[in-house]
């Protein structure tokens, strides 16, 4: 991740995020994926960074865009949430937007929409 962003031109994500970290963190804290010292540490890097980072609002627009993604993708809420606000980047910028995730669901819907998912390949991570 630190490779990705520090190639990045912007680095941004959903507001939705910052409890998406925590609950993901805390999952895997549940999980013995990560000590609850690991995940400690994690959260507060990402705590830290959340000021540097452009965070993108919830809007009507997104939710529908949401909707329809969740529906045709078998997205869960807030996944699909992530993935049309990429599209509301992608849109706005006018340029490529790489979504990061570890979610096999959400990076199969971003590649299957035509966005670039990150990493390029899930398989060699196993374990998620």
């Amino acid at each position: 991740m630190r490779h990705l962003i520090a190639q990045a031109e912007i680095v941004g994500s959903s507001l939705i995020s910052r409890a998406e970290v925590a609950a993901a963190l805390g999952k895997a804290v549940r999980l013995k994926v990560l000590t609850r010292d690991e995940a400690s540490g994690a959260l507060r890097v990402f705590r830290s960074q959340w000021a540097d980072l452009i965070r993108v609002q919830p809007t009507e627009t997104i939710a529908a865009r949401a909707d329809a993604l969740a529906w045709e993708h078998g997205l869960r809420g807030y996944d699909a949430m992530h993935l049309a606000t990429a599209f509301f980047w992608r849109e706005t910028l006018g340029e490529e937007v790489t979504l990061a995730t570890f979610d096999r669901q959400l990076w199969q819907a971003t590649q299957d929409t035509g966005m670039l998912p990150w990493p390029k390949d899930l398989n060699q991570f196993t374990n998620l």
